[in-house]
């Protein structure tokens, strides 16, 4: 279990991230138009797993507008921006700020991501949503670099999520 702070006060997550180095597990989410996609159908890409509590908030939106700038560059690699928000929430979202280069997934359905990745919220005021974490995952499944970020209201560093698909 990790404990991170929203506003300085303590909540915990379900487990931890998986470590560098070992195999990422398998997941399954859904996309906007409700169907179900895994880890699986992205073989052979390079994967940066944007994990966050909800689109709906300043920080989590400011995650995506800046990957979603940054994917357009990556070579061989998906941004992946995982929430617990419904489908048709981050649709509406990046339909009005025009996001096209990161794909948008929830956990809504069956909660599984939450727990293989150890991101799900146990406790506090968001307990049941994802906690802000990223995961980079190269072209054969393993896990090349996490970050729990420890205060949910602080973005992630995005130059070292970046920097561990060139340092693979």
């Amino acid at each position: 279990m990790a404990t991170v702070t929203l506003k300085g006060n303590a909540i915990h997550t379900s487990g931890d991230l998986p470590a560098v180095g070992s195999e990422a597990p398998n997941f399954k989410l859904v996309l906007n138009d409700l169907s179900s996609i895994s880890l699986g159908d992205f073989k052979g890409s390079n994967l940066i797993l944007n994990v966050f509590p909800s689109i709906d908030t300043d920080t989590c939106a400011a995650s995506v507008r800046k990957f979603n700038e940054q994917a357009a560059a990556l070579e061989n690699t998906k941004v992946l921006c995982i929430s617990r928000d419904l489908p048709f929430a981050q649709a509406r979202f990046c339909g009005a700020e025009g996001i096209k280069n990161v794909i948008n997934l929830s956990d809504f359905r069956d909660r599984e991501f939450g727990r293989l990745y150890g991101q799900a919220f146990i406790d506090g005021p968001l307990e049941g949503l994802l906690a802000r974490s990223i995961v980079v995952i190269d072209g054969e499944g393993n896990v090349a670099h996490t970050e729990q970020v420890a205060e949910i209201v602080d973005e992630p560093n995005y130059q070292a999520a970046l920097d561990a698909l060139t340092n693979e």
